[in-house]
This record gives structure tokens, sequence and C-alpha cells, in this order.
């Protein structure tokens, strides 16, 4: 086979490769998305020319003095034409590409002028969105499985989740990120949004999607155990669609909200306390329980969960005194939604206390602060 045929082989499959792995950016969508895509660009190819000549300069000094052609290597120290030029041409370059790019850093701040405000909160490891102009709040949790069985089937492996934040298309979405217990970082590339929550600070990010559709990002920052289980989906839908979405969403909410004052029995409060642990406690504790030695305590059996009830709902409610560990439920669980894992807690894998805490003990442990 000719020397140039498998240079020419591999050529075709790279470019296959690169095709279906999308080597370069996410197809952008918004405008600033489209501003880092091109700033992207153009530094790519002032790079490219900057290797280019320099090497190329390099190699043509190398094979045109060089000593077997009859060259002598001349001695010389001071040249101050050199050394001008190359201290004013990279300052040139510098300040070419610094003007782009501040230009893109600034549009990236300006979050005024907005349509609407969603505030966005980070936990371990879910994300939790209030649409603070339409008194719209829900959590968006992980739901593809982590046995890989989806990504086998060709779909987006731990990208999708139960909740995704839907917004109107052509419309200007002011972010306002935060975090409960550790930074975290909301990022979805098809934007160019990438923004650190950081607990007890508020930052601002916005985007404008110009085209109907659902865009995935995930948790940026390395935020724990499973940090990696912490994807961010956005469905972004025409203004018709987004405002009948919208009026549903509530409704939807509306009906199930729990009645605080509800008397649980204690095969409900299982049920519905089993449905709460599945979604928010079994990253940690594990669906058997047995926790995760040496890392995060078991539940079956355990001091806590065969122990007192208040310090059961104290640790809960207020997280681990000792440790970072255990989460402070009291901000992301309702008095019903703590009552009924406590309940499920000390009633499942061996533990029987059969006993029914009540949503009622939550507010009193609360100090009546719902």
């Amino acid at each position: 086979m000719p020397p140039v045929l498998p240079v020419l082989l591999l050529a075709v499959l790279a470019s296959t490769a690169v095709r279906a792995n999308q080597l370069n950016l996410q197809t952008p969508v918004t405008p600033v998305a489209r501003d880092v895509y091109d700033l992207h660009t153009l530094l790519l190819y002032i790079t490219i020319a900057i290797v280019v000549a320099v090497f190329g300069v390099m190699f043509y000094a190398i094979v045109r003095h060089r000593k077997s052609a009859g060259h002598q290597a001349k001695q010389f120290h001071e040249n101050t034409t050199v050394e001008v030029v190359w201290t004013v041409v990279p300052l040139l370059i510098l300040i070419g590409m610094a003007w782009p790019a501040t230009r893109v850093v600034l549009a990236q701040k300006q979050t005024r002028g907005e349509d609407m405000t969603v505030k966005v909160t980070g936990y371990q490891w879910k994300w939790q969105y209030d649409y603070l102009d339409d008194g719209l709040a829900f959590m968006s949790h992980l739901t593809t499985p982590r046995d890989g069985t989806l990504k086998t089937a060709g779909g987006p492996y731990l990208l999708e989740v139960d909740e995704p934040l839907v917004v109107p298309v052509g419309q200007k979405v002011r972010l306002l990120l935060t975090a409960n217990d550790v930074i975290h970082s909301w990022w979805v590339p098809a934007f160019g949004v990438k923004q650190d929550a950081i607990p007890g600070f508020v930052r601002e990010a916005w985007f404008k999607a110009d085209t109907p559709g659902t865009y995935r990002g995930q948790c940026a920052e390395l935020c724990g155990k499973d940090h990696g289980y912490m994807p961010i989906v956005v469905e972004v839908k025409p203004e018709a669609e987004y405002a009948s979405w919208l009026t549903a969403k509530k409704a939807q909410l509306a009906a199930q909200a729990d009645d605080p004052a509800k008397v649980w029995k204690l095969d409900e409060a299982v049920r519905r306390g089993e449905e709460v642990y599945r979604k928010n406690c079994v990253a940690c504790h594990m669906e058997d329980g047995k926790g995760v030695p040496g890392t995060f305590p078991a539940l079956s059996g355990s001091v806590v969960a065969t122990g007192p009830v208040a310090a059961h709902i104290d640790i809960v409610l207020n997280g681990s005194r000792k440790n970072a560990a255990m989460a402070a439920w009291g901000k992301q669980l309702s008095d019903t939604e703590i009552a009924a894992v406590i309940t499920y807690e000390r009633n499942a894998w061996g533990n029987r206390d059969e006993k029914v805490v009540q949503p009622k003990d939550i507010k009193a442990a609360r100090g009546g602060q719902a």
C-alpha cells in the first residue's frame, strides 16, 4: 500500500470521529453562547497562526543555517530591534485577544432588563427552581438509572430529571444562584452559562434562548459523592405552550399539596415516607438502609432510627452537628414529608417502632415555624 493511503484513511476516520463525538462546542442557542463560540473560534485561529509563524521561522532557520550546509554560528548578545519586536508584537496580540474577550464577559454580566427571574438553589444533589414572578417552586432530581442501561440504549446517560426548568423562547431569563450546603455550579453549554452557586451568596446569570428544545447540562463543581448525578435539563417552549405549562403546573402543585393538619395512619405514612426516602435519602443511606461503611451511617438498627424520636427529628431537620455529611432537610422538605420519611425509617429494614410521626410534631420541632 502506498504510504499516502494510510494517511488519507486515518484522516477520513478522524473526520468521522469528530462528527460523531462533536469535539467542538455545542451548537449555541443564545446570544452569549454565540459570542463565546465565535470568540473560541477567533482565538483558535490566532493560536494556529502564531504556531505556524513561530515554528515556520524556527524550522526555516534550522534547515537554512545548518552546519552541514557550511554555516558557522555567530556570537552576539544585544539587539535592540529584536527585543522591541518580540515585546511589542506579543503585546499587540494580547490586546487584540483581550478586546473581544472583555466584550463577551461584560455581555455575560448584563442581567438587567429581564422578562422573568428564577432563583436556582443547589443541594446535594439536586436543584430547586423558584419562579419568583409566579410563586412557583419545585425540586429537580435525577431520574435515569445509574447502572448504564440507558447509556447502552443510546439515551442521554445520567441527564434526565423529573422536573426540568421550563422557560419561554425569546425571553430573557435572569438567574439568581445560591446553594444550601456546598459550592455547586449551574452549567448549560448551549446557553453559554456557567455560574457557581455558593452558600451565603447570590450570584447572577442570564440567558435568552431563541430556539425551542431541550437543553442539558450538569453541576460543574466537585460537590461531593454524587456530583456526577446532578444534571440540569432546561425545556424551552413557545410562549403559548409555556403559558399552558405554567397554568397546569400550578394546578398540579396545588393538588399535590399536603394538608398540614392531617393525621396520618402508619401504613400510609410509611408508603409516603418510602417515596420521600427514595427521592432524597437513598443516595447516601442506600435502598436497603445499610449506608456506606466509613462514610454514611446505616439506618437499619441504628441508634438514630431506633432511639428517641426527638433526636431523629432534630438530625433530619438540622443536619449533623458533628460533621457536614448529614444535610439539613428543614428547608428542603415540608413538615409532612419529614414526618413521613422519619416514620418510614423507624419502621423499615427490621426497625419496628410502630409509631407515626405527625406533621404537627415537625412543626413543633421547628418552634412553630413551618
